[in-house]
């Protein structure tokens, strides 16, 4: 999507932290390292620093000053990241309490070079983007949407790089509902809780998208431009290309969906459509039967 050049960013709720000036020390069992690596792909978030080791040390927090208009978020990957923040920001606003949420921001919003701490765990860039419960906050290293494109395969574009963002936030609406709280995020399968979870956040995501070009700044601007269907192409596409089978067909070559925990690529793109052309109110795929999903 394309933002209005004269639309105001906030800067105020994202942070970026400089890279982790640590060095690796120390280390676990391997069954423990294992044990974690595993928990790690349910959650999002690399937690094998907790066996025993991990980066010890301080990142510092940079400047997002460059990142005032609009037209700073169609130039520059981190000033993209403040005005989704922003677009979704104000989109919750409204349509959380409508789903009978009361709403709150995210604690922080964090763009990271290659490893941060967080309130999960240390998280590397390996982990790619995710949203941490403990903390209420989102960890983004920039760098994933170059490995969208080069190692997964998709088509790239702004949308498919928000819609990315946008699903952290969904998760942050799911920890606010309490669907953290009360399904079991460890199980796997097409059909598990894990996967329901996952499939909510796409469903989310697309209704954000269907009223972003209404979310408005301080002013009254609004955010963004009317979506197009060759942007939505891009973030479907972004979304089958992360799909649970894609990945093990590029990897081991083996279906396995057993093992899943973040959806199919047909799951995840029929849960962005559901959110897009129905609205936050249809993102219910926790009462719905496994056929269904």
């Amino acid at each position: 999507m394309t933002f209005n050049d004269n639309a105001k960013l906030d800067t105020s709720r994202v942070s970026k932290r400089g890279r982790n000036t640590g060095i690796a020390v120390g280390g676990g069992s391997a069954v423990v390292v294992i044990g974690l690596f595993l928990l790690s792909q349910v959650l999002g978030v690399d937690l094998t620093g907790l066996a025993g080791g991990g980066q010890q040390g301080t990142q510092s927090e940079e400047s997002l000053d460059k990142c005032d208009f609009g037209s700073e978020a169609n130039a520059d990957v981190e000033c993209l990241m403040v005005g989704a923040e922003n677009s979704l920001n104000d989109y919750w606003i409204d349509e959380a309490p409508a789903l009978g949420i009361t709403y709150a921001p995210p604690a922080d919003f964090v763009l990271f070079t290659a490893a941060t701490n967080t309130g999960c765990g240390q998280a590397s860039s390996s982990t790619g983007p995710f949203y941490c419960p403990p903390d209420q906050s989102i960890y983004i290293d920039t760098s994933f949407f170059d490995e969208l494109r080069t190692q997964f395969g998709a088509s790239g574009g702004t949308l498919s790089e928000m819609y990315v963002v946008a699903h952290e936030f969904g998760h942050h609406i799911q920890n606010l509902a309490g669907v953290m709280d009360r399904t079991d995020r460890t199980d796997t399968g097409p059909t598990s809780d894990s996967v329901r979870t996952e499939l909510q956040a796409d469903c989310f995501a697309g209704a954000w998208v269907t009223a972003a070009s209404t979310t408005e700044d301080v002013d009254g601007v609004t955010f963004l431009k009317p979506v197009t269907d060759a942007q939505v192409a891009d973030a479907l596409n972004a979304a089958s290309v992360i799909g649970d089978d894609r990945i093990q067909e590029m990897g081991s070559g083996q279906v396995n969906p057993e093992t899943w925990t973040h959806g199919s690529s047909e799951q995840r793109e029929k849960w962005f459509q559901t959110g897009l052309k129905n609205g936050a109110g249809s993102c219910d795929t926790f009462s719905i039967s496994g056929s269904e999903l």
